[in-house]
């Protein structure tokens, strides 16, 4: 995640160093008191059309790099945040 991007957005997907797919996601917030993290969670809620408290953080909090928690059918979810995110 990219705090205090000029637009919040999902740019893409990328391959981290293993190969491994990425989601890039740009958000306006500060990385300060949470909101950024807010920000990310307001963000993709609204794409895949889920409430945000179907969305947790579940490492990385402090970190550019998270792991999130995110309830519901995983091919669905991607799916969806992929046409939406567009």
């Amino acid at each position: 995640m990219t705090p205090k991007a000029s637009a919040n957005r999902v740019q893409g997907v990328v391959a981290d160093e293993n190969g491994d797919p990425l989601l890039k996601v740009a958000v306006t917030a500060v990385p300060e008191h949470g909101k950024a993290n807010q920000a990310l969670i307001a963000l993709l809620a609204k794409l895949m059309k889920l409430p945000k408290s179907a969305i947790a953080i579940e490492s990385g909090a402090t970190d550019r790099r998270k792991c999130l928690l995110i309830e519901g059918d995983p091919a669905a979810l991607a799916e969806r945040l992929m046409r939406e995110g567009k």
